[in-house]
């Protein structure tokens, strides 16, 4: 599977470039990382905090899809359109972030404290990445 068959089902359109529509998403992305930024990872919280990290890191690719046309609806998405820019490595790590979050949510599973916080130092270089790389110029 590649991005263009995402498009080819319709999990992801064509849209116009929307700076006004970046700009807010980038600035709940901020709001729910500084929020999340003051909770501490312990054994009752590493399920939640790890999904809700998961969604800004999502928030972000949300926001940097309308810069290059595009409103994505699936999760499975973004990895392919990170690997469309040549962020293959990125990809990989969202799509690894992915299936965590679908197995706390929709499975039951568990994470340990030791690896959310892992995670959680993963995603903040890479929300830091993306920002910097394509979003600067936007906030």
């Amino acid at each position: 599977m590649n991005f263009k068959d995402f498009l080819t089902e319709g999990y992801v359109r064509k849209s116009k470039k929307d700076i006004l529509l970046v700009k807010a998403i980038i600035k709940t992305a901020d709001r729910d990382l500084t929020f999340l930024q003051g909770l501490k990872i312990n054994g009752a919280s590493a399920r939640k905090i790890m999904a809700n990290y998961y969604d800004v890191l999502r928030s972000i690719l949300e926001a940097m899809a309308p810069l290059d046309g595009y409103k994505i609806y699936s999760h499975e998405a973004f990895a392919y359109y990170l690997k469309e820019k040549r962020e293959n490595l990125i990809a990989d790590k969202f799509d690894r972030f992915r299936k965590i979050r679908n197995s706390i949510n929709y499975y039951g599973k568990e994470i340990s404290v030791e690896e959310t916080k892992i995670n959680v130092e993963e995603i903040n270089l890479i929300i830091k990445n993306l920002k910097t790389k394509y979003l600067a110029d936007i906030e």
